[in-house]
């Protein structure tokens, strides 16, 4: 159990540290963000938007409890990234800069794997113990 909570929190951290130094600069309206949403044709005014959301969602993640919440983070990390790799492709970045995605889409992946594995093992022990407990009564 000890290697699955390990390895869920290192895709969990990672992911959102990811999230988190996307959603700043967002938050801000920092020029350089500015600049990447020009480049992809969308106005400023939805950087601040797309920045709450992503820290909502990292929130959500870090957050003990609330299971609906936390697969709507990750749906919404998932659309947030294929939007954005779609965005580049449509106005013909190099390829060389999709790698990013890749890493975004691995830490989902397994961010999430191991959310609902570690959520098998506590409810399976859960049932163990409950299953025990019967047994003493």
């Amino acid at each position: 159990m000890k290697k699955v909570v390990i390895t869920y929190w290192v895709f969990t951290s990672l992911l959102s540290a990811l999230m988190l130094f996307g959603a700043i600069p967002d938050i801000m309206s920092d020029p350089a963000a500015v600049a990447v949403f020009d480049h992809l044709g969308y106005p400023a005014y939805i950087l601040p938007f797309i920045g709450v959301a992503k820290l909502l969602g990292v929130i959500a993640l870090l957050v003990p409890g609330f299971p609906r919440v936390k697969e709507w983070a990750y749906a919404g990390f998932v659309i947030d990234l294929t939007g954005a790799m779609y965005s580049h492709i449509a106005v013909g970045d190099p390829s060389s800069g999709m790698v990013v995605f890749l890493i975004g889409y691995v830490l989902i992946a397994g961010s999430y794997i191991y959310h609902h594995k570690k959520k098998r093992m506590v409810s399976s022990a859960d049932m163990t113990n409950h299953d025990s407990s019967k047994a003493m009564v």
